[in-house]
């Protein structure tokens, strides 16, 4: 693990209620958004007082170095609620062999905002530092769309893809394994992708919507919420289109919820979950039967799971025991990232990977980056910022590929219509 910040002085927190902004996407850096909402709670960085990087999946290392950043920080929070003191927001790969790194950024600035409250969370690196002046809005760019087209694998590609999966199911090495095709595009030079967040958290408001180190999307899946010792997580597995009218929108949903084979997969992501948590945790409830969960595009199977935590385990800890989980990899986990990679013919990189964000307790919340795009702000040149985009689906014992590559499309709706 490698610590780039300018400077190994501990940092000095201070965090104080402010009265309302208004739209918080304006203080976020046009070309590299902090961001992190769900339901009208923000946490909007700007800046970064501290970096934080690791190879691979490496969650507990950087756990490890969260802890001794948080225990040498001298924090002054007046606020008290969650997602105020000091806050680092993060991205983890998919795969441990993956070439792109983990990281955590520490923000020179945080706004926060939950129900009624607003507030602003400083991050100095020297107590000699100024304090900061008041935080200050950018005025939003142009409008722009993106090209888009076809990636390492083809939708003709894709099918085979899946039938390579079923033959690794019909030879007993997996139950269940979630195969995923990519697009690539580029977006116009200096281009504000704080567009793109404000037009996927007005569409999907019910998702978590994220940008971290150019990683931007809208997930409706946690991986895990820490909040003063419990524990939350969100299994989705099984998908279907949602109808074109309410009598096809119903049908489809009934479909879902009475699928053999979209049981089968939940079933499978469920039992993962509460395996990998079970360890860690005491007094664990998830319910029986799934939920059908609707987005504006699709209807899910869903099951929430709770617990409380049994020790002094972060956010980040549980990271390093639950990703990946089934509904993203397959069953048993293994044999199946060992499938992806024979079958899939490019890097995942932090596509179905952890984002989200950890404060100084070891608190926080964590999706998994699905229904979205890794932007490579390093390659941008003046033909534009170059992205690639993934989706995926749960391959299990009588997949059609045709219809599993239909399920791509589908899923692929929000961050493509996002970016056009």
């Amino acid at each position: 693990m490698s610590d780039t910040s300018p400077s190994p002085a501990r940092l000095r927190v201070i965090t104080g209620e402010i009265a309302p902004l208004g739209d918080l996407l304006e203080y976020a850096d046009p070309h590299d958004p902090l961001v992190w909402t769900r339901r009208g709670a923000w946490l909007v960085g700007v800046g970064a007082a501290l970096t934080l990087t690791a190879p691979g999946t490496d969650a507990t290392g950087l756990a490890a170095q969260w802890r001794r950043v948080a225990d040498a920080a001298v924090i002054d929070d007046h606020v008290g609620v969650t997602g105020s003191g000091l806050v680092a927001f993060g991205a983890l790969p998919f795969d441990t062999a993956s070439a792109a790194p983990a990281v955590l950024t520490v923000p020179h600035l945080v706004i926060g905002h939950r129900g009624e409250r607003t507030w602003a969370t400083w991050v100095l690196q020297d107590a000699g530092e100024p304090d900061p002046d008041e935080p200050r809005t950018v005025p939003f760019g142009p409008h722009w769309s993106a090209a888009v087209g076809p990636g390492a694998l083809t939708p003709e590609g894709y099918q085979a893809a899946v039938r390579a999966g079923l033959d690794a199911i019909s030879a007993g090495e997996v139950s269940k394994v979630v195969l995923a095709r990519d697009i690539v595009g580029t977006v116009p030079a200096g281009a504000d992708l704080r567009r793109l967040v404000r037009s996927l958290a007005g569409g999907y408001p019910d998702t978590w919507v994220y940008a971290v180190d150019g990683l931007i999307g809208a997930s409706p899946e946690t991986l895990v919420t820490v909040a003063g010792g419990t524990v939350t997580a969100r299994v989705l597995a099984g998908t279907v289109a949602r109808g074109a009218d309410p009598d096809t929108d119903r049908e489809a949903a009934l479909a879902l919820a009475s699928s053999e084979k979209d049981l089968a997969e939940h079933g499978y992501a469920v039992r993962s979950l509460v395996d990998a948590l079970t360890p860690l945790t005491s007094a664990l409830a998830a319910s029986e039967q799934p939920f059908t969960l609707p987005l504006p595009n699709v209807w899910h199977l869903a099951t929430d799971v709770e617990a409380t935590l049994a020790g002094a385990t972060s956010a980040l800890d549980l990271l390093g025991v639950l990703h990946p989980t089934a509904a993203v990899a397959g069953t048993p986990t293994d044999a199946a990232v060992a499938a992806i990679r024979r079958i899939e013919p490019s890097d995942r990189g932090r596509y179905a990977g952890p984002v989200g964000w950890i404060d100084a307790h070891g608190d926080g919340e964590w999706a998994i980056a699905l229904r979205g795009a890794q932007f490579d702000l390093a390659a941008a040149t003046d033909a534009g910022i170059p992205f690639t985009a993934h989706a995926g689906a749960g391959i299990v014992a009588g997949s059609d590929p045709e219809a599993e590559l239909l399920e791509t499309r589908v899923k692929f709706r929000p961050i493509v219509d996002a970016l056009a």
